[in-house]
């Protein structure tokens, strides 16, 4: 390989990452046209366009969206071999990770994860996707640098580390006409319920529970969102089944009581899952680092004996799922 091999390497990664040329030169740092250039000598090379036309915006062909994680794989290599003698020092990263993960997450430690990059590595820029069932397939592919959430069976490569363990509460609001004190398994299956379902698709481990003693809910709003679910919540005489931690810091404030479920729920671990071609990465590691430094520091429960999914039928139903 020639020098100039590594430097070709890196604008078809910006193009193939960026789908667009005068992106891709922003993230390189060069002209317009020298990029526009660049991109000729590779349409030639490859024998293929790689970026067509569609309307107003650029699309990847075939052969460039086959090429786009064998190029991410190889910068991501070459820029851990070049800095192998390099001293990290977390203040002078200039890099941007992509991140998948729920609301949930967000509301209940994103000020502190904020603080912390903000502090440890101003350079640092973070986008938040949401999860989906394609996270596995992001992950190694390279479209996301890092997910979180509770993930069931995953791709033998994928690398997990639990962040904290988490319990399933109910909620309804302060005024509920028909629920007091306690919450009957009568009573819960007889309430119209409010599901946090990222994929909108109602189901899972609750309802595989009630199933077991004869019983069925109606699930009438299924939603992505965990605050929307909580602020709905407040608004109907319905019930929502959610992780306590988000239940007891936004509960209060919306006027929702927190009751215990008429039926033991087993806790479940959340964690961060990451493609193991970043395990080298000291950027990438120092990410994870504040992330279970954070979580860790604010996870005031434990709780040893954790479901390492919430369904085995559709392991992502409420949240992300884990391994």
């Amino acid at each position: 390989m020639q020098p100039s091999d590594l430097a070709t390497l890196a604008t078809l990664n910006a193009l193939l990452q960026e789908g667009s040329v005068s992106a891709a030169a922003r993230r390189l740092g060069l002209s317009t046209p020298a990029v526009s250039h660049a991109l000729a000598k590779l349409r030639t090379r490859f024998d293929d366009p790689l970026l067509v036309r569609a309307g107003r915006r650029m699309v990847l062909t075939p052969r460039a969206q086959s090429l786009k994680p064998k190029v991410r794989d190889a910068i991501a290599t070459a820029s851990i071999v070049f800095a192998e003698q390099e001293v990290f020092e977390p203040k002078r990263l200039a890099r941007v990770f992509t991140v998948s993960m729920t609301d949930y997450i967000l509301l209940v430690f994103g000020s502190q994860i904020d603080t912390a990059i903000s502090r440890g590595a101003p350079g640092l820029d973070l986008r938040v996707v949401p999860n989906s069932v394609e996270d596995p397939l992001r992950l190694r592919n390279g479209e996301t640098d890092l997910a979180i959430g509770i993930y069931g069976d995953l791709p033998p490569e994928l690398k997990t580390r639990v962040l904290i363990t988490e319990r399933l509460v109910c909620v309804v609001r302060n005024d509920h006409p028909t629920v007091g004190r306690r919450l009957t398994l009568e009573q819960f299956v007889q309430l119209h319920h409010i599901q946090v379902a990222p994929r909108g698709r109602p189901g899972g481990y609750l309802d595989n529970l009630l199933q077991q003693r004869g019983f069925c809910r109606r699930v009438v709003r299924a939603v992505p969102y965990f605050q929307v679910a909580l602020e709905m919540t407040a608004r109907t005489d319905r019930v929502l089944t959610v992780s306590e931690r988000i239940a007891r810091l936004l509960g209060p404030q919306l006027g929702l009581r927190v009751l215990e479920p008429p039926l033991h729920l087993e806790p479940f671990a959340l964690s961060m899952v990451w493609h193991p071609r970043f395990d080298a990465d000291r950027a990438h590691s120092w990410l994870r680092q504040q992330l279970l430094e954070v979580s860790q520091a604010m996870a005031a429960i434990s709780h040893p004996q954790h479901r390492k999914r919430l369904s085995r039928s559709n392991p992502t139903v409420g949240f992300p799922s884990k391994r």
